[in-house]
């Protein structure tokens, strides 16, 4: 990794803290928002391109009354890891609703994986959840995570 994308992905993660961060957070608490919605973003990216193939197993699945369906939606991602949500990132920024948006972000987080589950409870990511909504900047965090103009890979990969 170059100097230049060090430097992109330290103006993209001080742009959050800049324009959405700053005065609800404390500039050490930044990182409770940034590095969960990072690693969600990223495995978020990674998932889309399968997530109706995710959606239509996870139907077949429920609607023969299995039980055990984490190798089938693992399988049918492609990746050790899946979401079974109706929800991408994207679909969540249309939610004006503060409150709709909450509770659509957290159907959305409950529905990766049980290994995905484990990284989020490590970051203790779900106590972050009540301040942003509070604050009404949820919306804003996730839309700074989608941001057209994130061009780096590394960090925010379309």
């Amino acid at each position: 990794m170059g100097n230049g994308d060090l430097n992109w992905i330290a103006n993209f993660i001080w742009g959050i803290a800049d324009d959405v961060l700053r005065d609800v957070y404390v500039r050490g608490k930044y990182r409770d928002i940034i590095l969960p919605m990072t690693v969600i973003r990223r495995i978020d990216a990674v998932l889309e391109p399968t997530k109706q193939a995710v959606l239509d197993m996870k139907r077949k699945m429920d609607k023969a009354g299995l039980t055990s369906q984490d190798a089938a939606l693992s399988q049918a991602a492609g990746q050790a890891f899946y979401n079974a949500s109706p929800y991408t990132l994207r679909d969540l920024t249309a939610s004006a609703h503060a409150q709709q948006l909450k509770a659509d972000f957290e159907t959305y987080l409950h529905g990766f994986s049980s290994n995905v589950q484990e990284i989020l409870d490590k970051f203790k990511f779900r106590n972050q959840i009540a301040t942003m909504v509070q604050a009404n900047i949820l919306g804003n965090v996730i839309e700074k995570f989608l941001d057209s103009s994130c061009s780096s890979p590394t960090c925010c990969p379309r």
